[in-house]
């Protein structure tokens, strides 16, 4: 099993077992597995940080109507499919996010948004993998607050990786 698989796999069963689980007893009790869009080497990217001379306070609204805090550090520039793209990196005390929302959404993916969580593998070099983008917690059920994707990462190209919807009904 490659290294996505096993990712998908451990997912899996956090979900259906696990107690941080964003899923309700009922949820559990009829979960498969999440569903995602095969793997997509061509979404696996090392990207310069373009930093902001002067980083910004961005407060993101939340899918419960809260606000959440974040410091717009830089951008990233990169290319799908002859397009080219950008989104705002965001950090805050747990490190670089990237919420964003692509041309799949709301059909193939959440509506709402996916995130990323951009790991730097040298000094303002991030290694941004689409395949791992995934649905926030609100995805699966309304009990949870989840801070929505700016409109500077509102992509309008498809990104076909990462996870797919959640059935809800």
């Amino acid at each position: 099993m490659n290294t996505l698989k096993q990712f998908r796999f451990d997912k899996d069963i956090s979900f259906r077992e696990g107690p941080q689980s964003p899923l309700d007893e009922v949820q559990k009790r009829s979960f498969t597995g999440l569903e995602y869009f095969p793997e997509n080497p061509a979404l696996r990217f090392e990207l310069f940080l373009e930093r902001y001379a002067k980083p910004e306070t961005l407060i993101l609204a939340t899918s419960t109507g809260d606000e959440r805090e974040y410091l717009r550090v830089g951008e990233i520039q990169f290319d799908v499919l002859g397009t080219m793209c950008s989104l705002d990196v965001l950090e805050d005390d747990y490190g670089f996010f990237i919420p964003f929302v692509d041309a799949t959404a709301p059909a193939e993916t959440y509506g709402g948004g996916r995130y990323l969580e951009p790991t730097e593998i040298r000094s303002d070099i991030l290694y941004v993998d689409f395949n791992l983008a995934y649905n926030p917690y609100c995805a699966y059920n309304h009990k949870w607050s989840c801070p929505l994707p700016p409109a500077s990462n509102r992509l309008s190209v498809r990104i076909e990786a990462g996870e797919k919807n959640f059935p809800t009904d």
